[in-house]
């Protein structure tokens, strides 16, 4: 019985994506150079194989020779094989030339299977040329395709960047969501309430599990925003749309998309080519969806493009009570609010929470703080950003860590900051200068969990957690710290003020804040 799954050109390129470089480029092409047509389109994997290999790992001289290779194929009398060297490409930086060779092939194919190849490729290197082609009512390529080659082209010549200080004066019909991890809503809220820039702008007007929603009250600017710290991602709602109605909303998302509130958003805030990434929020691949409405989008408005590569925008589909929100969003990299994390460590703080963490610390002059597992820095710096900080400590296990701390603080560039940090166990502090009994105003930290690296006894770390900030806290001090486990503390100078259960990622943790008693 004929196995199924049997198949000889993936079985052939199976056993040639194993060879070396050099091995194809100088025993198994020269091969199928002189191998008979048929001998050619029944090896034609060779063409993949060489693609993905060469690519990869081979010399630059090799890649180099690859290209002319490629384009000779191109005039292959087998429409396969035209049709691997047109998809082998793009690896090798096609250029003018060989966009030519394509435009060429597409003028005179008459299958509409290659023209459909030559699209997927021209998508990939296209260019001015390409463009022209389209002007002139070019066959075979669809508004998808053109819509890719202007991106592709808007992206290289007149590169798009987002301008936080301009000010968006109509503020009619605004409404402004920022969304981050639920449990902290609460607390981007006592933040918009504190701040003397953003109160008197924006509204609150919904507080909701991981969302507050904002109403402008006078102009502002994309930088009046993130002067806030502890929410995740800024959306501007276009349009609420019925989820039940498919069809409603393969005409309702490209609508929000080109609508008069999102151009005013996008030309206000962009320099350059407007280009926007399409997402659906918690509603899995959605690839044929968004094909669909990026290009109904296209056809209402091609200055509006559609691309999902460096995109300074994003529009984001989120489910919500009464329906489907269509939000766009600002897409910064790397974000100006933490533009200090030079580096990160695995099961690093997210800024927002680090943020957050120091809101609930609340301020203190002459500040001095410990981070007993410092990670990458961020809980010190961003308490120490809120201004009082004298001296800040850190300790971490990892020396690399301490490193990362090290440059991240020194990358927030806080003046008159002290700072120690030392790679040891949090329970060894004898000789470290400044870490004795009663010397410390606050304890700030998000203690490793177990989740990615194993902990041989959490409860046993948490407890001594607890003793050790009980030993070095002053009265009056705090400890501030994610907590994953519900244990008794052990410290009974430790005061609970207050406790809020944060999502953390697929999994509940409480952040907790203690004072120490007099007593």
């Amino acid at each position: 019985m004929k196995n199924r799954d049997s198949n000889p050109s993936k079985e052939l390129y199976r056993r040639l994506r194993k060879l070396s470089a050099e091995r194809l480029w100088t025993e198994e092409v020269p091969k199928f150079n002189r191998a008979t047509q048929r001998e050619r389109v029944e090896q034609v994997a060779l063409v993949r194989a060489v693609s993905v290999v060469l690519s990869e790992s081979g010399t630059e001289g090799q890649r180099r020779l690859v290209r002319p290779w490629l384009l000779n194929l191109l005039q292959d009398p087998a429409e396969k094989i035209r049709r691997y060297a047109m998809a082998a490409l793009p690896k090798f930086g096609a250029g003018s030339g060989e966009e030519t060779e394509l435009l060429s092939l597409l003028r005179t194919t008459g299958s509409d299977r290659e023209k459909k190849y030559l699209a997927r490729t021209l998508e990939k290197v296209g260019g001015s040329a390409t463009l022209e082609t389209l002007a002139g009512g070019a066959e075979g390529l669809s508004r998808q395709t053109e819509q890719k080659i202007r991106a592709s082209v808007a992206r290289n010549q007149s590169p798009s960047r987002l301008c936080s200080h301009r000010v968006i004066s109509q503020i009619d019909g605004i409404r402004i969501h920022l969304r981050g991890r639920r449990g902290l809503e609460n607390i981007v809220r006592d933040e918009i309430k504190g701040s003397s820039r953003s109160k008197d702008k924006f509204r609150i007007e919904e507080v909701s599990a991981g969302l507050v929603a904002l109403t402008p009250l006078s102009p502002f600017s994309l930088n009046d925003i993130y002067a806030l710290r502890c929410f995740g991602t800024v959306g501007f709602v276009l349009a609420t749309v019925d989820a039940s109605e498919a069809a409603g909303m393969a005409e309702a998302v490209p609508n929000a998309i080109t609508s008069p509130l999102s151009r005013r958003l996008l030309q206000t805030f962009t320099e350059g080519s407007i280009r926007y990434r399409l997402d659906f929020v918690a509603h899995g691949h959605q690839r044929g969806a968004i094909r669909q409405m990026t290009e109904r989008a296209y056809a209402l408005c091609p200055d509006i493009l559609n691309d999902p590569r460096q995109a300074p925008w994003v529009v984001a589909v989120h489910p919500g009570r009464q329906g489907n929100l269509v939000e766009l969003s600002p897409r910064f990299s790397p974000d100006p609010r933490f533009s200090y994390r030079q580096h990160d460590v695995p099961a690093a703080s997210h800024p927002q929470l680090a943020a957050s963490m120091a809101r609930i610390a609340g301020p203190m002059k002459g500040e001095i703080i410990w981070d007993p597992f410092c990670g990458s820095g961020l809980e010190l710096v961003e308490r120490s950003l809120l201004g009082g900080v004298h001296h800040v400590y850190g300790t971490d296990l990892s020396l690399e860590a301490i490193q990362i701390a090290w440059d991240n603080l020194r990358a927030a560039n806080i003046q008159s900051l002290k700072s120690t940090l030392l790679c040891r166990d949090f329970r060894d502090l004898d000789g470290v200068t400044g870490l004795g009994p009663n010397s410390v105003t606050l304890v700030i930290t998000n203690p490793p969990m177990g989740k990615r690296v194993p902990i041989p006894d959490l409860p046993g770390l948490i407890k001594d957690l607890f003793l050790a900030a009980e030993k070095v806290l002053k009265p009056g001090g705090r400890l501030v710290f994610a907590n994953p486990l519900p244990l008794v503390n052990p410290a009974r100078s430790l005061k609970l003020q207050s406790a809020q259960v944060v999502d953390f990622g697929g999994f509940d943790c409480q952040l907790e804040k203690y004072i120490k008693s007099s007593r």
